[in-house]
């Protein structure tokens, strides 16, 4: 059986508020997004993770399943679904609150996320709220610290102020989990509240030196920039009529890694720059396509390209 990627963070329910107060619910939450956009694309994925048994919960194996990712490291529970609020602006842009105590993606166990790991994997990503949520962030860092050095780590930060009590401990967190990640993926506002003395660039490239080759930077109408150790290499803006940005820069991480697996790549690899960045340029085109959908709705696979290395044809 081929191993899969495994994807272990959160996965919750987005409520949506626009400029006219009109309310609306799409399942999200970072992981469960990049798990989809990997199950879409036609490449092997898990989810690991803590769901709900309740309604939402429910919602959320049935469009994990039907995405193709497998569920047999989920671990499931009686609390109920964690939820995050997000406000649009005019632009679509959306600022984030959360619910998270006492609900289902915080509680998994380092004991469990263990026990649940496949047997071989292809390729981990963590991050989100699985970076910062007790005892599920604990047990994540486990799962990094158990597999790095034998397969591709990948985090993604996606700093959430609103829901870090205790700035110190996830600082603290992170630079562990990134001391065995061989790529990170972050956002200018993730680089402005981890590095606010920095310009982007610089604080992206200071992220080189804690252990990742490479950084992913998508910057959304100005495109991305890849920066490895040779580069700092810009990826030109995908046209796009953008209805909102959630689940944007998910699809552009997880696009990546579908790209990346399926070209039979791995961490030794991403020295190789002009790799890089053709998986870059097509992530971005991933996510220009999630952001003309409402709610985080990634693109499929064309059934003439499954079995295929991925490329721009692919979606």
């Amino acid at each position: 059986m081929t191993a899969p990627i495994l994807v272990g963070g959160e996965a919750l329910y987005d409520l949506v508020i626009d400029e006219a107060g009109a309310l609306t619910g799409h399942p999200g939450g970072g992981p469960f997004n990049t798990a989809r956009t990997i199950g879409r694309l036609g490449q092997p994925v898990a989810f690991l993770g803590r769901l709900s048994t309740d309604r939402l919960g429910g919602t959320h194996e049935r469009m994990l399943a039907d995405d193709g990712v497998d569920l047999g490291c989920v671990v499931r529970t009686a609390e109920p679904t964690t939820l995050a609020l997000a406000s649009l602006d005019a632009i679509g842009a959306a600022s984030w609150s959360f619910y998270a105590a006492g609900t289902a993606a915080a509680g998994l166990t380092p004991q469990d996320a263990l026990a649940a790991l496949p047997a071989r994997v292809a390729a981990l990503h963590v991050g989100t709220l699985g970076l910062v949520l007790e005892p599920l962030a604990t047990a994540l860092e486990a799962v990094v610290q158990r597999l790095a050095g034998e397969t591709m780590v990948v985090v993604d930060p996606n700093c959430r102020p609103q829901v870090i009590d205790d700035p110190q401990t996830f600082r603290a967190r992170l630079e562990r989990v990134l001391a065995f990640a061989d790529l990170v993926k972050v956002s200018e506002e993730d680089l402005a509240w981890l590095d606010p003395a920095r310009s982007w660039p610089a604080a992206a490239r200071d992220l080189l030196e804690r252990g990742p080759r490479a950084v992913l930077l998508p910057r959304g109408p100005d495109g991305a920039t890849v920066i490895t150790a040779g580069a700092d290499t810009p990826i030109a803006p995908v046209p796009t009529e953008v209805v909102d940005t959630i689940g944007a820069g998910d699809a552009f991480g997880g696009a990546f890694l579908a790209w990346w697996i399926s070209h039979g790549l791995g961490r030794e690899d991403l020295t190789q720059e002009a790799l890089v960045v053709e998986a870059a340029e097509f992530a971005a085109v991933v996510a220009a396509r999630t952001v003309a959908q409402a709610g985080a709705s990634p693109p499929g696979l064309l059934t003439e390209a499954a079995g295929r290395p991925l490329g721009m044809a692919s979606v």
